[in-house]
């Protein structure tokens, strides 16, 4: 193990915790923005899909920006970015100035992620181990920590502004630290990858696996709170579900890397899948909604490390070069993110919020029997 090498997962990590942090940051301010631009929820809800259109056309071109001029230009010049836009979210006057602001942001968070998660991957096959659960551990713990640290600031009586610069502050201090040793160049083999390539192959059934766990996931973050309050918990404490799920992904994929070392790929996604699956078909047949949140925990446990496992399977597989793979699936994956809460609503105004609950039960069973068939990448730990 070489000092340089540990240089570099050290960075890797300190942008995936920048870019946690940057993102969960804008939750707490989104009543704030309501009540500023003094629109109604319908309308509340097509402004936050500017951020999900911004990253959806970003994520596209990243890979090749990333493989052309080096995953530490693009780190950090989104990442800079996002911290430059970031506390306009706070101050936009009206509806259009925050819809541009969103999708700027959305721009930015979307190019960092896809950046960070092609350092990632090289990172990790230069290493020749598990390392993926780990960096994606760190969003989660930025996660926490922006949105947090940006409620206790603005509970303790900051105002908002001033709470929003204090967050850029620090988002912006993580990436410095971490831009010494970003990767400056992507390896010879991808330097030359054309500027936009339709996936194809192995690539597509990645990405249609990342969209499945993204659709769990965004439906979790979504509609657990409505879930468990239809069952009879009360309004303040509807978010339990989501806590329990966020701990338990979090701390499944802080010793991920150990497990998917240990377990292989392919064990991750069959079990993984098989406890999700078992995840959510608790929250549906449970007979009160207290017992349905160790449903939501083994969710997170079981969701934990398979989109891990599916961003090392992308860097490994040969239908595409890696940093093309990672913007596809990702661009794939967040599709499933955008089009959750609508598909979600839609099922359950047709047959009950219970069926839309199962039937993503029978997703995450997909997930799991893709753990039988040769998924490229997914076999295993590679270090033992």
């Amino acid at each position: 193990m070489n000092n340089y090498g540990l240089k570099q997962r050290v960075s890797t990590r300190l942008a995936f915790l920048a870019a946690g942090m940057a993102m969960s940051s804008w939750a707490p301010l989104v009543p704030y923005a309501q009540s500023r631009t003094g629109v109604e929820a319908a309308q509340l809800g097509l402004l936050l899909l500017c951020l999900g259109i911004g990253s959806l056309l970003a994520m596209p071109v990243t890979g090749v920006l990333a493989a052309r001029f080096g995953c530490r230009r693009v780190i950090m010049w989104s990442g800079l970015g996002c911290c430059a836009v970031f506390p306009f979210l706070a101050i936009a006057p009206s509806a259009p100035l925050l819809a541009l602001t969103l999708f700027l942001f959305g721009a930015t968070i979307g190019t960092l992620d896809v950046a960070m998660n092609v350092q990632a991957v090289i990172v990790e096959k230069d290493y020749g181990g598990a390392l993926m659960s780990g960096f994606h551990g760190m969003f989660s713990v930025g996660g926490i920590a922006g949105a947090g640290s940006m409620s206790a600031m603005l509970w303790a009586g900051l105002d908002i502004v001033t709470a929003s610069v204090v967050m850029t502050l620090a988002v912006a201090l993580v990436l410095l630290g971490a831009g010494p040793h970003l990767l400056r160049e992507a390896p010879a083999a991808e330097r030359d990858a054309p500027l936009l390539v339709v996936p194809r192959g192995a690539v597509v059934v990645i990405g249609v696996l990342c969209m499945f766990v993204f659709l769990a996931e965004g439906a979790v973050l979504d509609w657990s709170a409505v879930m468990l309050t239809n069952g009879g918990m009360s309004g303040a404490q509807g978010g339990l579900g989501y806590a329990a799920f966020a701990v338990a992904m979090t701390i499944g994929r802080l010793n991920g890397d150990k497990i998917v070392q240990r377990w292989g790929g392919r064990r991750i996604l069959m079990l993984g899948g098989l406890a999700s699956a078992a995840g959510f078909l608790l929250v549906v047949l449970a007979p009160s909604a207290w017992l349905a949140l160790p449903g939501f925990v083994l969710i997170g446990c079981g969701a934990s490390n398979i989109v891990p496992v599916l961003f090392t399977a992308a860097g490994s597989q040969r239908d595409m070069p890696a940093s093309l793979a990672v913007s596809a699936i990702s661009t794939i994956g967040y599709a499933g993110i955008l089009a959750g809460p609508g598909v979600i609503g839609f099922v359950a105004h047709a047959v009950g919020l219970q069926w839309a609950f199962a039937a993503l039960a029978g997703g995450m069973l997909l997930v799991a029997f893709s753990g039988l068939s040769n998924v490229p990448g997914a076999g295993g730990g590679a270090r033992p």
